[in-house]
């Protein structure tokens, strides 16, 4: 098992940053490697929900499951990711701070079968990643003094 975690610091309300970060249907607009996000289960967004997704990891592109396992807005999101090589479980944390939201991940990464001898490698490459998925984030949510209000309808009550 590999550890993966990491935070940073967006200015935007808290509240703004876990809605559009717990709709995947937003990541495409800040994460280039994402080819496609298709939300898989009916209703609003929370504990139970599935994103299928593809990633472009290759060729063909990398296909997998993501289940929303925390929902307790706005303050953490767990999910767990189901892909061949691997799963990921862990959460998103979001906590209110002076300037905005500081935003906190932590995944446990456990490869399968012949990857689990490249752990080190899997750690070094998925911490650039995320790094750099939530720099992406953090520039886009900036520069949109709004942002894309598709979980306004997927939300429904649970706000």
């Amino acid at each position: 098992m590999t550890l993966i975690a990491g935070s940073i610091l967006i200015r935007r309300p808290v509240e703004e940053v876990f809605d559009f970060v717990a709709d995947q249907r937003n990541e495409p607009a800040y994460n280039p490697q994402m080819r496609s996000v298709g939300k898989a289960t009916p209703g609003a967004i929370g504990v139970g929900t599935r994103w299928l997704v593809e990633m472009n990891s290759g060729r063909p592109a990398t296909p997998f499951e993501l289940e929303v396992t925390e929902y307790v807005r706005p303050i953490r999101l767990g999910s767990t990711t189901r892909m061949a090589t691997a799963v990921i479980t862990g959460a998103l944390t979001f906590v209110p701070a002076a300037n905005g939201t500081l935003m906190n991940w932590s995944w446990e990464l456990k490869p399968k079968g012949m990857l689990k001898l490249a752990g080190p490698l899997f750690a070094m490459v998925g911490r650039r990643q995320e790094k750099r998925i939530w720099s992406s984030l953090k520039a886009h949510l900036e520069a949109h003094r709004g942002h894309d209000s598709r979980e306004n309808r997927d939300h429904g009550s649970k706000r």
